[in-house]
């Protein structure tokens, strides 16, 4: 078997070529640049040189696969519209063959105690441009096509991961993690591991499906935070900031932090036996870092 996949050089994207790789699959992967190339091609994957923008090496690339993993994302302009582009492309490449397409569990917001991928969409700004976007990849499940969509939960693990950039790293700056409010919302989170096997599980997955990729564990930010301040060597501490503060200092994706979230991820469970292993993340979140593949 051999699958493409965008997005192969990041944080998601390099533990899932490992995960395609252990079960000797053959991977190629979109790759921006040199580093991006470097990175990919020592992880066993064959480098396709390109960008999300570059349409017609995505069509030509999904062609020559059995299999596509879109996990690239381009924060820098039109999002919304360059994510399209390029699952348009890819899926027309893939034909009837598996594409797997990134969603994320925050265009759900708030939830009303657990929920699943049937719950009602209420996102975020940061988030409010996805669900069109999906709806019109699934939309291609009518017309022969094998689309589905995993929703990763928040993603932590192996030292990387937003929790680094946004919590971590300040935390570094300034002796104590940032907590926003008094951290009595939940996270659904799951191990980087663990979502990149649902990735590669996904593959096989019936045409049309949806899957929220979290591993069951809806943990209080407060808990979150004190965990990573361990991590981080900073004895615990953390600071409560408000939401107002919280997007002054990291931007309007502090309102997703914020959101209060528990989910299941019984479907992919049930649907594909997908098994979390990793799923003590205030134990690994305290601890040493395991690295990322590379």
């Amino acid at each position: 078997m051999k699958v493409f996949i965008t997005g192969g050089s990041g944080y998601i994207g390099r533990v899932t070529i490992a995960a395609l790789r252990r079960r000797g699959v053959r991977v190629a992967a979109l790759a921006r640049g040199e580093r991006s190339a470097s990175v990919v091609a020592e992880l066993g994957a064959r480098p396709v040189r390109g960008a999300l923008g570059d349409l017609e090496v995505l069509r030509e690339a999904a062609a020559e696969a059995d299999g596509v993993i879109h996990l690239g994302a381009d924060y820098a302009g039109d999002t919304a519209r360059v994510d399209l582009a390029a699952a348009e492309a890819l899926l027309d490449g893939a034909g009837g063959r598996p594409y797997v397409h990134t969603g994320g569990v925050w265009v759900y917001g708030d939830t009303d105690g657990v929920v699943g991928e049937e719950a009602p969409l209420r996102p975020p700004a940061i988030t409010a441009w996805r669900p069109e976007n999906e709806r019109r990849v699934l939309a291609r499940a009518r017309c022969g096509g094998r689309p589905v969509v995993v929703m990763p939960g928040l993603v932590y693990g192996r030292g990387g991961g937003l929790t680094q950039g946004f919590f971590v790293e300040p935390g570094l700056e300034a002796g104590a993690v940032p907590c926003i409010g008094d951290g009595a919302n939940h996270w659904a989170l799951v191990h980087v591991d663990d979502v990149a096997e649902l990735y590669v599980l996904a593959l096989g997955a019936p045409a049309g499906a949806v899957y929220a990729g979290v591993s069951g564990q809806n943990v209080p930010l407060a808990e979150v935070t004190r965990a990573l301040s361990r991590g981080a060597g900073l004895g615990g501490r953390t600071e409560s900031i408000g939401l107002a503060g919280a997007v002054e200092r990291m931007g309007p994706i502090a309102e997703a932090f914020a959101l209060d979230q528990r989910m299941t991820g019984a479907r992919a469970r049930r649907e594909l036996g997908w098994r979390p292993t990793r799923v003590d993340a205030l134990a690994e979140l305290s601890g040493p870092r395991d690295p990322v593949a590379r």
